[in-house]
């Protein structure tokens, strides 16, 4: 969708994969958000709205998704936690910050090109990054790569953390 050229709907579903009527949620929400235009009639379709290295994906995201990094519903900063949680309010602000700095440093244009700002390829050359943490936990640990088994603590195991006797068990892969 990039400069006049204008795409139907049926074509950008084809090939992006995406269903018929969950894209045209999508471009119903970023038309209303000022991203793409739409026309009606035989030449008519989709396009952008403004070029594409004017748009990041945060404005997109926002666009389909609404405000980034909400907790419970409510933005980071309305959250207040009691007792040994107050800090917590702090670390969803850092979440979001760290959000907007990949999402809203990197361009439809950039995405699009394949030219990642330095950011984002220094994240993702880094293995642990492409795999899930929940696959990490319990059993599933033994099937990654050695080198990065290595990095990842055993379940239960933390650093710098020690279990007493007092403790609970830690749950069993597949438990809690």
């Amino acid at each position: 969708m990039a400069g006049d050229a204008r795409l139907k709907r049926d074509v950008i579903a084809e090939r992006q994969q995406i269903p018929f009527e969950f894209l045209e949620s999508v471009l119903l929400a970023l038309k209303h958000a000022g991203i793409v235009q739409s026309q009606r009639g035989a030449g008519g379709g989709f396009r952008l709205a403004r070029p594409a290295t004017e748009i990041t994906l945060g404005d997109v995201i926002r666009a389909v998704d609404g405000p980034m990094s909400d907790v419970r519903g409510d933005r980071p900063e309305s959250v207040e936690y009691p007792g040994a949680a107050q800090h917590l309010q702090e670390i969803w602000i850092a979440v979001r910050a760290s959000l907007r700095e990949i999402l809203d440093g990197t361009t439809v244009d950039a995405l699009v090109r394949g030219k990642m700002p330095k950011r984002v390829r220094m994240l993702t050359e880094d293995p642990a990054a492409w795999t899930s943490i929940g696959r990490i936990r319990g059993a599933a640990r033994s099937r990654l790569p050695r080198a990065i088994r290595r990095r990842v603590p055993k379940p239960g195991k933390r650093p710098g953390l020690k279990r007493s006797s007092s403790d609970p068990p830690a749950p069993r892969a597949g438990q809690g």
